[in-house]
Formats: C-alpha cells, sequence, structure tokens
C-alpha cells in the first residue's frame, strides 16, 4: 500500500477550525469538530471561562486530524454544511444541501422547527453527513 491509501481523506477545514476558535468560548469549533458534549459546555462555562478555550488553541490540530480519522469523506462538504447550519439553519439550507428535502421545507416552514431542530443538528450534523456518505458507497 502506499502512503495515499493510508492517510485519511480531509473532511474538516483547520482554517475554519480557527475561525471558530475565535468564538470558541460558544463552543463553536468543538461542535465543528464532532465534540456535541464539549461544545455544549464550553458554551455554558464560556470555554471553561477562557482557560479551555485558551488551551484548545493548542489542541485545533489534534481535534482536525481526529475528525479526518473518524468522518467518512464523501460529495457533502463538511466546512460549507456548517457554516449554513450556523448562519442559515432556520431556514433548513444545510438539509436543502444535504439532500434532505422533506426536513428542509419542515425547517424552511418552522424556523427550524422552532429552534429544537437546530440544536439537534448543532449535535450531530457530522454523523448526519457521514452516515449520507455511506449510503453513497454501500
Amino acid at each position: 500500500m502506499n502512503q495515499t491509501t493510508l492517510s485519511p481523506s480531509s473532511t474538516h477545514n483547520m482554517l475554519i477550525g480557527y475561525l471558530l476558535w475565535i468564538f470558541g468560548f460558544l463552543g463553536a469549533h468543538r461542535f465543528y469538530y464532532g465534540k456535541p458534549v464539549t461544545g455544549t459546555i464550553w458554551f455554558f462555562t464560556l470555554g471553561l471561562l477562557g482557560i479551555g478555550w485558551l488551551i484548545d488553541l493548542f489542541l485545533i490540530p489534534g481535534m482536525d486530524r481526529e475528525a479526518d480519522l473518524r468522518f467518512r469523506a464523501g460529495p457533502i462538504d463538511y466546512t460549507v454544511a456548517w457554516l449554513l447550519l450556523t448562519f442559515l439553519g432556520i431556514f433548513g439550507l444545510h438539509r436543502f444541501y444535504m439532500g434532505k428535502w422533506i426536513s428542509g421545507l419542515i425547517y424552511l416552514l418552522t424556523v427550524g422547527l422552532f429552534g429544537l431542530g437546530i440544536l439537534y443538528d448543532f449535535w450531530t450534523l457530522n454523523e448526519q453527513i457521514s452516515l449520507k456518505h455511506a449510503e453513497q458507497k454501500g
């Protein structure tokens, strides 16, 4: 096997991770890298009172590598989906982007399913995309 076969495909963008880190005291970068529990903790504690947020500056390269190993690459771009969820999630655009037309329409008509759907997607978006990629390959 050659080296390219062994290396994972890049699913997340480290530059975006660092840009989200700027707002990391709200847990944005942790949600992006598939760490919803600590993302929620960071949200409610302002990045563990700033200490965890500062430490994450050095942990982001590892979180990026872990996400690349953990999540399946494919035609749906994780970064695009995350940007759509973060800024336009109440309109369901991230769901339309993933080909989930029915739930996209529901989000559009119900303000992101009354906000609860947005919260659900912040917790599960990486897994949703990875599953779509697995279904397309299988």
